[in-house]
């Protein structure tokens, strides 16, 4: 069967891309996944890897060559490998013919299996959801089952990383998954096959179990391990069966390994062998505790260094700074705080006050809330703010929307449901994508002055930090005030010094009398 090879689906801001290298050519076996071309959009490169094992019959756009969304670029042949299979056929033939006994046996246990297989209720694939038109493909993150594992409708089966969110695929009906197709780590593609699945019973037979118990119990634990602690118990010369898993179903983790080895019980495995082999062997120098950890980046740290990067540079990026007296805002904030809790449901915090002052401040300065697109300047009538947020697998920015709209209230629930969804991983996509400003608040940290980096295609950002008391001269005198530094970065080719510094003097005055929030001067 002849698979059309197509462009991924291009971001809506993508109008076209370039065909950048061939990594085959006509005639070449590929392998399932691959990488066949790298595809080259104003942002990124795009790696088109193979569907499947086959030959790649016809390439029809060259390198240099312009293309579009989803068009066929090449063709390749599944048939490729079809002579082969015939020839594995005929061998097998041959030798079926030499040993009848063995074919019988093999006969009886693919009856089993087809009965078993027949009991087990209807097979089902698992697939990758579809995924959002700017996301090209996502990474298998965690398998949640293994293969015969029992589990119940709507249990979730595997976790699927994308850039910026990770999806959860759950199961289609009580049953089993019989066969996984994509490892942790694989790279994969919208509506992608990656695992199949068995309604109903386990989706082992009773002869396989018995099987795999007789010939494979020793290599069960072995199959259960990840590579990276099958490579670590290799080198250390520990067996798996000395070491107690601590992961999902009792699975071995590095950690365990780790805890085990620096245990000693290691050593004391080894004290059976001979005194005349570690008197010949040299002695190795204690290596004590300094051990290293080797991970390979996520997706989203990966696109955090890629896009924080891109910022750096391809903006003019400068930084401009002020202070704020806190005091105003701490002592409203003492005196409402139990009435608004007890009014709206939330705790008033400083993240409104911050919001506020910062869609006042953009509807005086219109430039720091444009972007740039190519060679023209894009003014934006609304305020969608992005709120830095801090989560476990990293930074995101989701967007709270229409801020002119919200009051205190609304926008404290916003925050905070943003907050829980990014610590949770639920954040969508449509709550990650746009938003005109970012505010960065690393005083929850402990900062005390930092220059943060714009977020393109954004203009500017705006970071707060700790609260911290100083002295500072108030009419003549000397007086103990929270204060606060406010960190501005631009982007210079777009806001000049003095729409800089007026938006940060404009947000100053807002946080000092907060009373120009209600009276909008």
């Amino acid at each position: 069967m002849t698979i059309e090879i197509k462009v991924p689906v291009l971001p809506e801001s993508v109008a076209d891309a370039t065909i950048a290298t061939w990594h085959v050519k006509p005639g070449d076996t590929v392998k399932r996944d691959q990488n066949l071309v790298d595809i080259e959009t104003d942002k990124v490169v795009l790696e088109v890897v193979a569907p499947a094992d086959g030959v790649i019959s016809e390439i029809i756009d060259e390198e240099g060559e312009t293309v579009l969304g989803e068009q066929v670029i090449a063709k390749l042949d599944e048939n490729g490998k079809a002579d082969s299979k015939k020839d594995d056929s005929a061998e097998k033939s041959e030798s079926s013919d030499k040993s009848n006994a063995s074919s019988d046996n093999e006969k009886s246990s693919e009856e089993t299996t087809a009965k078993t297989e027949s009991k087990g209720g209807k097979t089902s694939d698992v697939k990758v959801p579809v995924l959002p038109e700017s996301v090209a493909d996502a990474t298998i993150a965690t398998w949640h089952v293994s293969v015969g594992e029992q589990v119940s409708r709507d249990q979730n089966l595997v976790d699927i990383e994308t850039d910026k969110v990770v999806l959860e695929v759950v199961a289609p009906a009580d049953g089993s998954v019989s066969e996984i197709i994509a490892e942790e780590g694989a790279t994969v593609s919208a509506e992608e096959v990656i695992a199949k699945f068995v309604e109903g019973g386990e989706a082992k037979s009773s002869a396989q179990v018995e099987e795999d118990s007789t010939d494979a119990g020793a290599e069960s634990d072995s199959d259960a391990l990840s590579p990276s602690v099958r490579r670590l118990l290799s080198e250390k010369g520990v067996n798996a069966s000395d070491v107690k898993g601590t992961g999902k179903n009792g699975r071995i983790t590095k950690e365990d390994v780790e805890k085990y080895l620096k245990s000693g019980k290691n050593e004391e495995s080894k004290g059976g062998q001979s005194k005349s082999d570690s008197q010949s062997a040299p002695s190795e120098a204690p290596t004590g505790e300094r051990t290293e950890k080797r991970v390979p980046m996520t997706r989203l740290r990966k696109t955090i260094a890629n896009r924080l990067l891109e910022a750096k540079n391809s903006t003019a990026m400068l930084t401009t700074f002020n202070e704020v007296n806190m005091k105003p805002i701490m002592e409203l904030r003492k005196q409402y705080q139990e009435s608004f809790e007890k009014r709206h449901g939330i705790r008033l915090g400083f993240m409104s006050f911050y919001v506020k002052a910062v869609t006042e401040a953009l509807k005086r300065f219109p430039e720091v809330n444009a972007s740039l697109d190519g060679d023209d300047i894009c003014y934006h009538n609304y305020f969608d703010i992005s709120i830095a947020v801090s989560t476990p697998r990293g930074l995101v920015t989701p967007v709270l929307k229409d801020t002119d709209t919200l009051g205190m209230a609304g926008v404290e629930k916003g925050i905070k449901e943003l907050a829980i969804k990014g610590r949770d991983g639920k954040l969508s996509m449509a709550e990650l994508q746009g938003g005109n400003f970012t505010i960065t608040n690393g005083g929850v940290f402990g900062s005390l002055m930092s220059t943060p980096i714009i977020n393109p295609p954004q203009s500017a950002i705006l970071g707060m930090h700790k609260i911290q008391d100083r002295p500072m001269a108030v009419n003549g005198k000397v007086e103990i005030l929270p204060m606060m530094y406010l960190a501005l970065s631009y982007d210079h080719r777009i806001i000049d010094g003095k729409e800089s510094v007026g938006f940060l003097v404009t947000v100053k005055e807002m946080l000092e009398d907060p009373t120009r929030l209600l009276l909008d001067v």
